[in-house]
């Protein structure tokens, strides 16, 4: 995979230098065409070359007679453009001239012609061109430092030896390319291996990546060191759950399998011909079932509830309530359940109507449960307070006790599912989900839960709602 990766990379790199080095050549030789077919300056200056001036001067030369003159245009742009003119009859005998300098000869066999064409044999500066009109030749020199003429000779054999060189050439742009593509590909390509492998390893559940963040991958590397750490904490906060769920699960089965122990026990007594029970012990065992029914009934709707509100697919059926009467009604009925009927629990509320559209039932459920928490993790001394208080945008519930407290560790999980805390005797009530099911129930109502508490001097839930919900 690793010599793959660094392969393509290398192959794109080799690729490019060939693909780059043919359309430069391509694009020249086209650029060179295009200018010889159509005259277009491409590859010099816009102004008219040399060798077009020379061949368009024809047109400053009169022919009359044997005889040939120069006109006023002409003398103009020889002296513009620093030149002169000898004018040749078809012997080579000068026939007339302009600014030519004195040094020239006056007579051109067609050796002198063609050595003064193709070298400089006038001057370092000045470059001699030729031109024809009418059956009369004639010498143009420009004086010019920046132009010049190179005589090229050619050889087919030449020419393939050139081709043999740039393919030379080429192979050897291909070597360099490729020492250094592959520098650069094992560059790129090493910190993307090491990503692959930090991937891998998080797909096996190996949490214990810690890469060094720089070079060119820095950004990824950091978000790969923040992904294992944040998957090692899911991770740990998982297995957590799941011992806690599995010590709730039996947990919750003890508690069920008791009530239903006793279910059986009184069910088989009054059911037995052989056993003769009295009326009222008959009713006695009846009340017995009734209450170890009600009490799984109640431990299974918190799982039905709790379920629904993790999922989201509880509907609030919300009602125009007075939160107070609400609120007191929740003390009464858990005052007159006759195992808390001599708890200590006062009401508070400093108004009679604080109106507010709720789901009363599942309100009363979250309130009741969060009282309960009081009364079954502290002693039958405890004293508990409920208070209901209002301002402009927010309604606030506080139910405060003087019981034992809560370890700071365990303020942080009490409404995790699954979780008891180890306060819990045996007065606990239900199926250790009220906590959770309180702070889902407030949530649904876009509200807030917190807990405050310090061992020995007890524990503080705030409930917030909005008024406008």
């Amino acid at each position: 995979m690793k010599w793959r990766l660094t392969g393509e990379y290398l192959v794109s790199a080799v690729i490019i230098v060939i693909l780059v080095i043919f359309i430069n050549v391509f694009m020249i030789f086209s650029l060179l065409i295009i200018q010889a077919r159509f005259d277009i300056p491409i590859f010099q200056d816009s102004e008219i070359s040399a060798e077009q001036f020379t061949r368009e001067f024809q047109t400053h030369l009169a022919v009359e007679n044997h005889d040939v003159q120069i006109d006023q245009d002409g003398k103009k742009e020889l002296i513009d453009q620093n030149a002169w003119i000898q004018v040749l009859d078809e012997n080579g005998q000068v026939i007339t001239g302009y600014r030519e300098p004195k040094s020239l000869p006056q007579r051109y066999t067609p050796a002198d012609i063609i050595q003064h064409y193709k070298y400089k044999e006038v001057d370092a500066e000045t470059t001699v061109f030729v031109g024809e009109k009418d059956g009369y030749s004639y010498l143009m020199g420009i004086e010019n430092p920046n132009i010049n003429r190179f005589v090229l000779t050619s050889d087919i054999r030449n020419i393939f030896q050139a081709i043999k060189v740039f393919l030379g050439i080429l192979v050897i742009d291909i070597i360099i390319a490729l020492l250094i593509g592959y520098v650069f590909s094992t560059r790129l390509t090493k910190p993307i291996n090491r990503v692959i492998d930090g991937i891998k390893q998080l797909a096996n559940k190996d949490y214990s990546i810690d890469y060094q963040p720089n070079g060119v991958y820095k950004k990824v590397f950091h978000n790969m060191n923040n992904l294992s750490k944040q998957l090692k904490e899911n991770e740990r906060e998982r297995e957590k759950t799941e011992q806690m769920r599995e010590e709730w699960l039996a947990n919750i089965s003890h508690d069920i399998k008791t009530p239903l122990s006793s279910i059986k026990g009184y069910a088989e007594l009054m059911t037995d011909p052989d056993y003769n029970i009295s009326l009222e012990e008959m009713c006695e065992y009846a009340e017995i079932i009734e209450k170890k029914s009600v009490y799984i009934k109640d431990v299974m709707d918190d799982l039905h509830l709790t379920t629904k509100l993790k999922n989201n697919t509880l509907i609030l059926n919300k009602q125009e309530t007075n939160m107070v009467e609400l609120l007191r009604n929740c003390v009464i009925d858990i005052l007159n359940d006759p195992q808390y009927v001599d708890a200590h629990i006062e009401f508070d509320a400093i108004q009679e109507q604080i109106p507010m559209k709720v789901d009363q039932t599942l309100m009363k459920r979250a309130i009741n449960n969060l009282i309960y928490n009081a009364l079954v993790h502290n002693t039958k001394e405890v004293n508990i307070d409920v208070s209901i208080k209002v301002d402009e945008k927010h309604l606030t519930i506080q139910i405060k006790d003087d019981g034992k407290g809560i370890e700071q560790a365990e303020v942080d999980k009490i409404f995790d599912r699954y979780y008891r805390g180890t306060n819990t005797g045996e007065r606990h009530k239900g199926s250790g989900l009220g906590m959770a099911i309180a702070k889902d129930v407030i949530k649904e109502h876009q509200g807030e839960i917190t807990v405050a508490s310090e061992v020995g001097k007890g524990t503080e839930i705030t409930v917030t709602l909005k008024l406008k919900m």
